[in-house]
């Protein structure tokens, strides 16, 4: 169980207990609070200098709430589906079996930057589904990168000196994506989000490991990627 409190802090007394898979929480707000557009503008030192988050959590029948510590939520995924060459593949409802809450979409919060994170990185692979398909311009080497990535990423891609496909981390490609969903371990830290894609490629079972901070040089900040992790490889 996880204990919800009168306040934002162990020193308040616990007046409810939410269950450690429960789902469809709404967040109300979170504190110490700030927009991605303040995360981005702190320094190192002012991020690791800001005490543990809590948020005020309400169930999803509104019959409970309380404050919880951030550690212990992560955003709720939605079931999404894939397809890659022609099958489909549905994902797991949720993030992890650690409580999470059904509105990633809280302005202000840590996690509405990872639940944007996810987004970004799930219109990614949607994107090149489509143009496997011959539905749309391919999102790597067409002009819609710099929506994914950020601007010396964009460069390397146009460049086309890459060793393999930065999604799929090999020269060709026949699977399908089975998850996408921020890690379960540590979403986030110091402003850099991580989001893992998890697919089969031939046969075996493989993970892309996506991070993503706000691109400061770009108009109010947006996430964007900064790299793509495989097993014995990265891009850039």
């Amino acid at each position: 169980m996880l204990n919800a409190r009168m306040g934002p802090g162990t020193n308040y007394r616990v007046i409810e207990r939410f269950a450690h898979d429960e789902r469809g929480l709404q967040q109300i707000t979170c504190i110490p609070f700030y927009t991605m557009k303040h995360f981005s503008e702190m320094t190192e030192a002012e991020i690791k200098a800001l005490p543990p988050r809590w948020c005020l959590m309400r169930s999803a029948d509104m019959t409970k709430a309380g404050w919880v510590a951030q550690r212990y939520i992560t955003p709720d995924d939605t079931e999404d589906s894939v397809a890659v060459s022609g099958r489909v593949t549905t994902s797991p409802a949720s993030v992890s079996n650690r409580l999470e809450k059904a509105n990633p979409g809280a302005a202000g919060s840590g996690d509405a930057m990872i639940a944007k994170a996810v987004q970004i990185v799930r219109d990614l692979y949607e994107a090149q589904v489509r143009a496997e398909r011959g539905q749309g311009e391919d999102p790597l080497f067409g002009n819609s990168a710099g929506d994914y990535f950020t601007a010396d990423i964009v460069e390397i891609l146009h460049s086309r000196h890459i060793e393999a496909h930065p999604l799929w981390g090999a020269q060709d490609f026949d699977g399908h994506v089975t998850r996408i969903a921020p890690d379960s371990d540590s979403p986030m830290y110091r402003g850099m989000i991580t989001v893992n894609v998890d697919f089969v490629n031939f046969g075996a079972n493989r993970r892309a490991i996506h991070y993503l901070r706000a691109d400061t040089s770009q108009p109010g900040a947006p996430l964007r990627i900064i790299g793509i992790e495989h097993d014995g490889w990265s891009f850039p």
